[in-house]
């Protein structure tokens, strides 16, 4: 950090004060209590002068290994609303290594930007992340998330070895979305089994929510299971293309939610799951890519309780949390590669099965499973 002026960060202690730079007295109050009042090891509050970009970097723990996640970078309504992502995102990819079995810790950067920015200012926006991860000394491994992309990690990489997903330093990264989906498809088998009673997709609705990076390849692959295809997303053109191209239906956003399917797949923005929209759902299995879908804990008992099977989305988006680091390593094959990250849908069906066998929520098995691994492994 010392090495770039233009950057100012500090590393705040859950037990420590914050002191940050332009922010507002309200905002600055904001930011302390979230941080105080989450249940993680430390947070890097940087502010981007040149950008006006706000960056966090939360590590909620490094109980199974030092800590990695993903780069998501998006506008929000204030700074205190990046952070509260930041500290909410990392503690879900805590949740996500310990699902699937990893050595790793749970952490995430977000990058709270005020506006659009153009390639050579984001450029230099990431070559100074990559400098500030640098300064961290491997507290901290980053890799694509929503908002980047593999050219953004691939100029993160001529700045720091602590990136996940990028082997040769300033090469393109590989891109993480085709893995998540692959997972993602393999938990929609294993669900189609339990909630549906078939060995297979053939004639099952899909309601893919988002057809970006995760949906649009998601959306292929169940296609070619022989599942019908309901596509939704903000840019209509985009919805438009899928759907004629995979012989699909592009659905209006605001008829998502009640559109009749077998499964709903969010696979775009969060907090799609809550109070209001849960009454609306006409599907029967819920089973996405998108981080912390829930909007608030209880909304599993109430999807629950309307008979509707939910996918903990923690267990079924690690596709690329798998892929990155044995890709990463090169021991394996890309064939084992993606057998390994298969075994999801074996993993989902030991939660569902539990769940199953006490009549819960299967977010409660996955919940006891997070736990018992942390335990394990704490000194």
């Amino acid at each position: 950090m010392g090495r770039d002026s233009e950057i100012r960060a500090q590393t705040v202690d859950r037990k420590g004060g914050l002191c940050i730079n332009r922010v507002s007295a309200v905002s600055f109050r904001t930011m302390n209590q979230l941080i105080r009042n989450w249940p993680g090891e430390s947070v890097v509050v940087s502010y981007d002068q040149p950008t006006g970009t706000w960056i966090y970097i939360a590590i909620h723990s490094t109980v199974l290994g030092s800590a990695m996640g993903g780069c998501r970078m998006r506008v929000y309504e204030s700074p205190g609303e990046g952070l509260e992502d930041a500290l909410q995102l990392a503690e879900a990819m805590t949740q996500k290594w310990a699902a699937i079995g990893y050595r790793h810790g749970g952490g995430k950067a977000v990058l709270a930007i005020p506006g659009e920015m153009d390639a050579p200012v984001r450029m230099g926006l990431f070559r100074r992340l990559g400098r500030l991860l640098e300064s961290l000394r491997g507290a901290f491994t980053v890799s694509e998330g929503f908002g980047t992309t593999p050219e953004d990690v691939a100029v993160i990489s001529e700045e720091t070895e602590w990136v996940s997903g990028a082997k040769n330093r300033g090469e393109r990264a590989i891109d993480p979305g085709p893995y998540t989906a692959l997972g993602v498809f393999a938990a929609i088998e294993t669900a189609a089994r339990h909630a549906l009673g078939t060995e297979d997709l053939v004639g099952c609705t899909v309601l893919i929510q988002g057809v970006g990076d995760v949906g649009e390849p998601l959306a292929r692959r169940l296609q070619a299971a022989g599942a019908e295809i309901l596509v939704c997303d903000l840019d209509d053109a985009l919805a438009r293309r899928v759907a004629s191209e995979l012989e699909g239906e592009a659905v209006e956003p605001h008829l998502a939610y009640a559109r009749k399917s077998d499964v709903y797949a969010p696979c775009a923005i969060g907090r799609t799951l809550n109070a209001e929209t849960i009454p609306q759902l006409n599907c029967k299995i819920v089973a996405g890519s998108a981080h912390n879908q829930l909007n608030d804990p209880g909304d599993a008992d109430l999807l629950h309780e309307r008979g509707i099977l939910y996918a903990p989305d923690f267990v079924i988006n690690a596709g690329a949390a798998m892929a990155l680091p044995l890709l990463d390593a090169g021991d394996l094959s890309e064939e084992q590669v993606r057998n390994a990250v298969q075994r999801i849908g074996g993993t989902l069906d030991q939660i569902l099965v539990e769940a199953g066998s006490v009549g819960e929520s299967p977010v409660h098995a996955a919940r006891r499973l997070v736990l018992q691994r942390l335990k394990e492994k704490k000194p």
